[in-house]
């Protein structure tokens, strides 16, 4: 890989599920997002922008000089798709960069009645081939497709060479066992489709198995005691395997996790952001040499064990994956600026105690401190510890801090 080579970096690509994410993403390091409008998206449970917040999220966005695109990726129905085109209008007035989507039939009515709104083929529209994602580009102008989770790397390479558009790939997250998450399975069990946006995570059960001629008679599959999550798909992570990803010519970067919290997404981006500005700055063998730190800050936040996906065939282990692992709590939030030594305002998250190590986590990394004084900001009592979410403390840092940093401190109940 040639220093040029590096130095086209790929778009970061960031998912926020409310106004809280969108701040925190911006702040470390997200060159766009992705959020949703209630309803034609497939997080419907996350807390989405309602529109007239669209508009406060897009020129926010707009205003740091980065992107915001809308997902409207349900598999709609014929009574959906004016509702879809409505929704895409209400994102085009909100200034939105482009709106993500996953159907044929969606995005020639947003084509048709949008002419000037950018178009991105969702992964969920299962393109693994030229020929189809090529058929996107000159049916309905798409300017990128978001690709299958299936492709190699191989197969990506050969696609870029082949195609005018962008091509966008997941590089961390939660995945799904099922083909680029069309699941049946979820309307199966619950009637919640995870295709129009209410998936029930089945995936993630325990199960059970019967011999059918032993009725009634119920066997545990057994990995732990619980059972085993039989379908559960390992997490994705490619922070080792940034090199390869940009060789192949992928231009956006995806994290999946719109329904994950502000703490999760400050993680996360931080982690990729300094890795990508790494290997364009200092090359590779930076980059290679600070990855063990960058894989143990990821463990900081909630996560199931990863592997690489499809990137370099079937996926091992294919499924499985047990609980989540977390070494680090979030526990606050800096609420506005503040120089070192002085007391620093503290939105509570969750709880902690003097003489605990906690951390800072800032936009250019993280530094440690221990708490030798919690006070409550209302009464200016001094206490040991507080429980209260959302009560404001004040704590003395031995450096500055600014507002939208955020605190972790020991997870009590992570095993390992």
């Amino acid at each position: 890989m040639t220093q040029h080579t590096l130095c086209r970096l790929p778009e970061l690509l960031a998912p926020v599920g409310g106004m809280e994410q969108l701040f925190t993403a911006l702040r470390f390091g997200a060159d766009a997002v992705y959020g949703g409008l209630p309803g034609y998206g497939l997080r419907a449970s996350a807390v989405n922008f309602p529109p007239e917040e669209l508009k406060t999220a897009v020129t926010e966005t707009h205003r740091q000089g980065k992107r915001f695109y809308v997902t409207l990726n349900m598999l709609p129905l014929d009574c959906d798709l004016q509702g879809v085109v409505e929704a895409a209008g209400q994102a085009a007035d909100a200034g939105a960069d482009a709106v993500i989507v996953s159907d044929l039939g969606a995005a020639l009515a947003i084509r048709e009645a949008l002419p000037e709104m950018e178009i991105h083929i969702s992964t969920q529209a299962n393109v693994l081939n030229t020929r189809t994602a090529r058929h996107y580009y000159d049916a309905v102008g798409a300017r990128r497709i978001v690709l299958a989770r299936e492709m190699s790397l191989a197969d990506i390479r050969a696609m870029r060479d082949q195609l005018p558009a962008e091509l966008e790939a997941f590089v961390h997250g939660a995945m799904c066992v099922a083909y680029s998450g069309r699941c049946l399975l979820s309307a199966a069990l619950t009637g919640r489709s995870a295709n129009r946006g209410e998936c029930a995570q089945p995936c993630r059960w325990h199960f059970r198995v019967q011999q059918e001629k032993r009725p009634g008679e119920w066997m545990a599959v057994e990995e732990e005691e619980r059972g085993t999550a039989l379908f559960s798909a390992y997490d994705l992570c490619m922070l080792e395997h940034l090199p390869a990803l940009l060789e192949a010519g992928v231009a956006s970067l995806k994290i999946e996790g719109r329904m994950k919290t502000a703490y999760y997404v400050a993680t996360v981006v931080s982690v990729y952001r300094h890795a990508l500005d790494t290997l364009a700055r200092d090359g590779r063998a930076a980059y290679e040499r600070q990855l063990p730190m960058w894989l143990a800050e990821l463990s900081k936040a909630s996560h199931r064990a990863s592997n690489t996906g499809f990137y370099f065939g079937s996926p091992l282990p294919p499924a499985g994956a047990e609980g989540f692992i977390q070494t680090m709590e979030f526990v606050g939030r800096v609420t506005r600026d503040t120089d070192a030594g002085m007391p620093a305002e503290v939105e509570l998250k969750n709880r902690f105690y003097v003489g605990d190590t906690l951390e800072v986590l800032m936009p250019g990394g993280s530094k440690p401190f221990t708490v030798e004084g919690i006070t409550l900001a209302e009464t200016g009592e001094l206490v040991d510890t507080a429980s209260v979410a959302g009560r404001i403390l004040l704590l003395t840092m031995p450096f500055a801090v600014e507002a939208g940093d955020l605190l972790r401190g020991p997870n009590r109940n992570h095993i390992g």
